[in-house]
């Protein structure tokens, strides 16, 4: 019945607005179905702009770690040129720079969870009646997260630092 609720609901404000009937509606009437399909609409363009801002976010994370993973090489090339004149493998240096890259971003993963989790400790103590949280599944997702983009920002200064000729490295000041 609600389409004859709507009509009748209609017709007496159209009477007391004094709308004509030649005339469009000058209000709008919205059922709790709308509202509810308004919300989804809202929360979604939120989830659209949140996943932008945060891709943004990690592509300009990423490349400062490159950068700072970049100057470590290059502040560290007689060290890497003594490792492989002693016999340490391409795959060594690579391991050793993509490590440093993870445990960089991971440490900085851990501290954004943390930062989270004291927002949502605030909120629930400022604001009673809603339920801030921080789940398992999101933190763990956040670390994986993190040293997942110090991997693959780390992977072009871990493969130049392994290039490194040794001779070369060793004469660098």
């Amino acid at each position: 019945m609600l389409d004859q609720a709507l009509d009748e609901v209609r017709t007496v404000l159209r009477i007391d607005r004094h709308v004509p009937y030649s005339k469009p509606d000058d209000f709008t009437l919205s059922t709790a179905d709308q509202m509810i399909a308004d919300f989804r609409q809202i929360t979604a363009i939120t989830f659209t702009v949140m996943v932008a801002l945060s891709s943004v976010g990690l592509l300009v994370g990423g490349i400062g770690v490159m950068n700072i993973m970049l100057v470590s090489v290059t502040e560290r090339t007689q060290e890497i040129g003594l490792r492989k004149a002693v016999g340490a493998k391409r795959r060594d240096i690579i391991v050793q720079f993509l490590l440093e890259a993870s445990v960089l971003t991971g440490f900085g993963g851990v501290a954004g969870i943390l930062f989270g989790w004291i927002i949502s400790l605030i909120t629930r103590t400022v604001f009673e009646s809603l339920p801030a949280s921080v789940p398992i599944w999101a933190s763990a997702l956040g670390i994986l997260m993190s040293v997942g983009v110090g991997l693959f920002f780390g992977i072009w200064p871990a493969y130049k630092a392994a290039r490194l000729d040794p001779v070369e490295a060793l004469r660098h000041e």
